[in-house]
């Protein structure tokens, strides 16, 4: 008889299992991704075009929210040149020494993935510009006036950088990409094509009108559409027959405190917030988020987004606003002069349109 696991090991276990559920529902060609029509064609072109040359693609940069398909599409990228691909990401190239280890071991060919490539360091963004370039890295030996700079070669390959914030990238950086692709929420038909796709693969029967309904509030998202899908799949095993029905679907996503538009515990919270709390605001973000119980950048990067592009909420130069939809979906009246969801303009009583209301200047908190 074997002996028990430790809870060090069922987490483990745990763990490699969701991994590997995860790396399962990954499409792995350009033919099996779902969504981002432009973007596949876009690069289907350079991808076709490199093999025809029998040459390495253009470096590669994905742009977008997370949870579109970023690393699915690297990884794909690297199964349609039939390359290997080497993994890292922006925070652990914190010295240009680990860049240079990197590249110095890569195959020609080979793909290099650096997801949230914002966020990499100066000195390895510096290195990084002549190995793009060049396919040459420069090390440094020793220090002060004995410093030597030693040149290596490095094995022709193709960056593909993944990025949350775009914007946030240096110019010189940026440039060097030879194609950038910018990923776009989805569609419902689209997610619904995902989670018909995950449910094949976890053998999971699911109905058409349930898989809508999921998809409805994966907030155009398929990891989070993937991620319902799971829950829905624990809750139809455990509380009904195993079959995902569109009421199996509505309980379980009420179960984990998933409404009809998509939002969660902490969404209802901030909407509350400012609507009971604040009566609609404008209202800072930080200010916001004391009234919750969270910390700043996580209503401004996990919240805000999502509500704003719901029509829930609007940035202006004094602060928050709630729309008028967002009073309609919390049960309550709107105010005389309440943002028109969807439009950024404030009604006036004569009924025309005021100006438009401007997103707040960079670094505005209060």
């Amino acid at each position: 008889m074997s002996d028990p696991e430790t809870p060090s090991e069922m987490t483990a276990n745990k763990l490699a299992s969701d991994g590997d559920l995860d790396a399962s529902l990954r499409p792995k060609t350009l033919a099996d991704f779902i969504g981002q029509p432009r973007v596949c064609e876009q690069l289907e072109l350079v991808l076709h075009g490199a093999r025809g040359r029998g040459g390495t693609p253009d470096h590669i940069l994905l742009s977008g929210p997370p949870g579109l398909g970023k690393t699915s599409l690297a990884m794909i990228i690297a199964a349609e040149m039939g390359s290997a691909i080497r993994v890292t990401s922006g925070p652990a190239l914190e010295r240009a020494g680990d860049l240079a280890a990197m590249l110095s071991n890569l195959v020609e060919g080979d793909v290099l993935f650096i997801d949230e490539i914002h966020r990499i360091a100066r000195p390895a963004e510096e290195m990084l510009y002549l190995a793009m370039e060049d396919f040459r890295v420069d090390v440094v030996v020793g220090k002060g006036p004995g410093a030597t700079s030693i040149p290596l070669d490095v094995a022709p390959f193709t960056l593909v950088g993944a990025t949350t914030r775009s914007g946030s990238l240096t110019g010189p950086l940026r440039d060097r990409f030879g194609f950038t692709a910018h990923m776009e929420f989805y569609e419902t038909g689209e997610l619904l094509r995902v989670l018909q796709r995950s449910a094949g693969i976890l053998g999971v029967s699911m109905t058409t009108d349930a898989g809508t309904e999921i998809a409805g509030r994966s907030r155009g998202t398929p990891r989070i559409a993937n991620r319902l899908l799971r829950r829905v799949r624990d809750y139809a095993e455990v509380r009904a027959d195993g079959h995902v029905t569109v009421e199996v679907a509505q309980a379980a996503l009420a179960v984990y405190d998933v409404d009809e538009l998509g939002f969660d515990r902490l969404d209802r919270a901030v909407l509350g917030a400012l609507v009971r709390g604040f009566g609609g605001g404008p209202v800072g973000v930080s200010t916001l988020a004391v009234a919750v119980g969270e910390e700043p950048t996580t209503v401004e990067e996990v919240c805000e987004p999502f509500l704003v592009r719901a029509g829930m909420m609007a940035r202006t130069p004094r602060g928050r606003v709630a729309t008028a939809a967002a009073w309609h979906h919390l049960g309550l009246t709107p105010p005389a002069g309440a943002l028109s969801a969807g439009f950024g303009v404030r009604n006036r009583e004569d009924g025309a349109a005021a100006p438009a209301l401007f997103d707040e200047p960079a670094g505005f908190d209060q």
